[in-house]
């Protein structure tokens, strides 16, 4: 009888009581969400951002550079009107000329050198910048000579000039002066890009950095010529690799996250590429994460201290009320994990006026239900088990009746494998499967006739060869039968040999199943230590000795090992030498 159940409180009501202290958790759901649509609009507000100003540079790099060309083209065209010849040095040295070309540099801000050259290399200059004096415009100024001598055009990479006080960079831009299809000469000018620079410097505040690639992965243009050198590698910048990865094939713009090693340190980043297809450089924008979602780290920094302070005063009430529900669960739960763990004899010993106490009750019962049942499967269990291992003694005994010399063979050469293969450590299910194995190991005996089984001298090889059959009839027998299909092995190759010579297979070495090994060994003892028609029974030490000297031939030598250990541990005890069934 279980004691009466006293009048409970709904459980409901504490659970009420709980979610009413906890009643901080909708405000701190609300304000992740809002965090998160926050964070959301910042980072596509921020890939907009960089995306409107990588986009702007790229189309201001690409109107001015189309516009250079073409006034490359127009003082061209103007240089040929005025050079009628083309072969002589004196149409380009004329001072008409000269003025001219003087008044095309003065004519444009971002001009600030223009060349004339003659097929000799030799010509007029004009502008305010002496690029002759200096040995990089001279260098680039050659490259572009050889080029022209190519009949080719040639437009440099920028770098960087002196003008004290200033640095900036320029631009060399040139063009081959044709005469009836052969070289005649050279133009080019020299552009000043700082109003690019300018326009970089611009855009680059609030953390974010904007600069130009180009399709080597080279630095062409900086908002800070101090820090950084024009021509300075930047593909260590994982946006610059993702341009680079195109290999010049880039379409349209990228926007991406990543991680920017800075003084050995990984600095996450957000940042954007925008292609100039038509120099096959790129306008990189880029942004340190907690510079541009720093509205979101500010919110989440502020919602955390709050809500860290709400939190732990709803805890501090929550934890009082929740020892006088924990306790009874603990003990619950503790219950639980015996009866899972097969303890039905488990029962709680709990009172309590809610809905705990009517579980506790009720689990005492389930407990005392299931360990009648589990008792009852365990008999029921352990009676067919017993039935089954009996109807398998008595298939034994039927084969060893048929010949009085083999009188209980089966039940100690099962013995005697069960031994042999505790002692080599199988595990208790493999020991089973063994000791059944062991005692069906002769049933295809009962397919053999009797005057072979009986015969009381030494067996035809013809008569021997039927015998052999019996280990065949036996495994097709026990493969009838489904819980017996595990226990084949053993009884259709306990004559197999570790030589080859064994049968019914010719099995060698490994490939003999352990089970079949042991039962071979323990078959082959009993043989030996009773009386046979065609031997007389030996010691038990003579035998083990017997079968030592043929291991690695035809027995298995862990096996025979196991039997001399058993044997020598006096685990296998004989009543006598010889036994006569």
């Amino acid at each position: 009888m279980f004691p009466k159940t006293l009048k409970r409180i709904p459980f409901l009501y504490v659970i009420l009581g709980v979610l009413l202290l906890a009643s901080v958790a909708p405000l701190l759901l609300y304000a992740l969400k809002m965090m998160d649509i926050n964070r959301r609009a910042l980072e596509t507000n921020e890939n907009l951002l960089q995306n409107t100003i990588t986009h702007s540079i790229t189309e201001e790099i690409s109107i001015y550079n189309s516009t250079f060309h073409q006034l490359l083209d127009n003082l061209n065209r103007i240089v040929e009107v005025n050079t009628v010849t083309g072969s002589r040095t004196d149409d380009y040295r004329n001072p008409q000329l000269r003025a001219m070309l003087e008044q095309f540099v003065s004519s444009s801000d971002h001009i600030i050198h223009v060349t004339l050259l003659d097929a000799q290399g030799r010509g007029l200059r004009a502008g305010n910048y002496p690029a002759e004096t200096d040995p990089f415009l001279v260098k680039v100024l050659s490259r572009a000579f050889a080029a022209a001598q190519r009949q080719l055009e040639y437009q440099s990479d920028p770098l960087l000039i002196s003008q004290p006080p200033n640095q900036f960079p320029v631009m060399l831009l040139s063009k081959p002066i044709l005469r009836e299809g052969q070289f005649g000469g050279m133009l080019a000018m020299v552009v000043n890009l700082q109003f690019l620079v300018e326009r970089l410097q611009a855009s680059s505040s609030g953390g974010l950095e904007a600069f130009v690639v180009d399709s080597s992965g080279l630095l062409v243009l900086t908002p800070n010529l101090r820090q950084n050198s024009l021509g300075q590698d930047m593909g260590y910048s994982p946006i610059v690799q993702m341009f680079l990865s195109w290999k010049g094939s880039v379409k349209g713009a990228e926007t991406s996250s990543f991680d920017l090693p800075v003084n050995g340190r990984m600095v996450p980043m957000v940042g954007t590429y925008w292609p100039v297809p038509t120099l096959g450089w790129a306008v990189i924008a880029q942004r340190k994460r907690e510079d541009a979602y720093y509205t979101v780290q500010e919110m989440i920094s502020t919602t955390t201290i709050w809500g860290l302070g709400a939190l732990l005063a709803c805890l501090a009430f929550s934890y009082i009320l929740s020892l006088r529900i924990v306790h009874p669960i603990r003990i619950l739960t503790d219950a639980s994990r015996a009866l899972a763990g097969g303890d039905f004899s488990t029962r709680i010993q709990l009172r309590s006026r809610t809905e705990i106490g009517e579980l506790a009750s009720t689990f005492n019962s389930m407990s005392s239900e299931l360990e009648l049942f589990v008792q009852k499967l365990k008999d029921a269990a352990e009676q067919n088990r017993q039935l089954f291992m009996d109807s398998i003694r008595m298939i034994a005994a039927a084969v060893d009746e048929k010949d009085p010399y083999t009188h209980g063979h089966s039940e100690r050469v099962s013995r005697y494998s069960v031994l042999i293969a505790q002692n080599l450590g199988l595990s208790e299910d493999e020991v089973d499967k063994i000791r059944i194995s062991a005692v069906l190991h002769d049933v295809g005996k009962i397919g053999i006739e009797d005057k072979i089984l009986k015969k009381p001298g030494m067996l035809t090889p013809d008569e021997f060869a039927i015998m052999k059959q019996h280990t065949q009839k036996g495994a097709a027998i026990a493969r009838r039968v489904a819980q017996l299909r595990e226990m084949v092995p053993g009884i259709e190759l306990h004559h197999e040999s570790m030589d080859g010579h064994g049968y019914p297979y010719g099995l060698i070495g490994n490939a003999i199943p352990l089970m079949a090994s042991i039962i071979a060994v323990a078959d082959t003892f009993d043989a030996m230590t009773t009386h046979r028609p065609y031997q007389s029974a030996m010691e038990p030490v003579v035998a083990i000795e017997h079968i030592l000297s043929l291991a690695s031939k035809k027995f298995d030598p862990d096996v025979a090992r196991a039997l001399e250990s058993v044997y020598s541990n006096g685990q296998l005890k004989m009543s006598r030498a010889a036994t006569l069934a």
